[in-house]
Formats: C-alpha cells, structure tokens, sequence
C-alpha cells in the first residue's frame, strides 16, 4: 500500500464532507430551496417606462393585449397586460400658476406605468417568476409586434393586494 500524500488527503476531506451534507439534507435538517416555497399565487406588478418615443396613432401597449417578458436579459414568456398608463412628459410652466403641462418641446415623449399579470411562487424573500424574484428595481423588457421597451418594475402585488381598475379602456393619466 502506498502513502497518501497531501493531495490525497484532501480529496478524502472533501467526499467526508459532501457524505454528510447529503445525509444532513436527507435528515431534513437542512433546507433546500424547494421546500422554501409557501405558497403559488396570482400576482400583479407594474413596470414603470421612462421617455418612451411614440410617434404613431396611440400607445403601442393595449390593455388586456399579451406581451412577452424579458427579465435580466433572460426571455420569460407571454404575459396579459392587465391596465396601461401613460402620458407626455411634462415640465414645469410659471406661466401657468407654476403647475406642471406638457412639454411642448417633447411632444412624443411619454412615460408609462404597465400593469401585469402572472402566477408566481412566494417565498419567505417574496414572489418568484420564471426563477427570478420580482421585486422593485428590476429590469424588465416588453415585447409585443410593434414595440420593444425597456423599463423597471415599480410595484409587486401577491393576489390578496390586488385591486385594479377597470374601465374598459386605456387610462390616460393626466
């Protein structure tokens, strides 16, 4: 039989190890992440365009229309727009008792808030779509036949939060 030397040596450390998180795993005394998941529910969430050039008749994005998702640069999947916001940016006028209107020099120019849909896992850290959390700050693309749009998601929602109102039309804020 040969000596071990100090290769071999770590090599049996590292199997020692890897047996006991399996057993320990195995035990249930450790957590993995499937069993970190509470609950599967509805979700809404609004994904907020800033300086959105629409020259076009309309705003591209229609309420109750599909548009795929992107998160993190990684596609999703289709998902229901369930309200649209939007309206021309605005600047600041002295000339109309310091209020805020449209800004003439930018008429094209529009900031929108889309509200979406989806099923998501919830866990202890918040809702999970298509593996990834979805919470405030995330970077979000929309992609439907006419448009491409990056944005951020500006609002999360779990189903028992969930109020939306509807008109049955786009909402033009303003």
């Amino acid at each position: 039989m040969r000596k071990f030397n100090f290769v071999d040596f770590i090599i049996l450390i590292g199997v020692v190890i890897a047996l006991l998180v399996g057993i320990i795993t195995a035990k249930q005394f450790r957590q993995t992440a499937d069993k970190q998941i509470e609950a599967t529910s509805q979700i809404t969430f609004q994904v907020f365009l800033r300086g959105v050039t629409v020259t076009g008749e309309g705003f591209p994005v229609i309420k109750n229309d599909k548009t795929f998702i992107t998160i993190r640069n990684v596609p999703y999947t289709e998902l229901k727009v369930v309200d649209v916001k939007y309206e021309p940016r605005k600047t600041f006028s002295p000339v109309a008792k310091n209020t805020l209107v449209p800004d003439p020099a930018q008429p094209s120019i529009f900031d929108a808030v889309i509200t979406i849909t989806d099923t998501a896992k919830i866990t202890k850290d918040g809702a999970v779509v298509g593996g990834n959390k979805i919470k405030m700050g995330l970077p979000v693309t929309l992609e439907g036949k006419k448009y491409k749009f990056n944005g951020t998601i500006s609002d999360v929602r779990v189903s028992s939060d969930i109020k939306i109102e509807d008109d049955g039309e786009n909402n033009h804020v303003g």
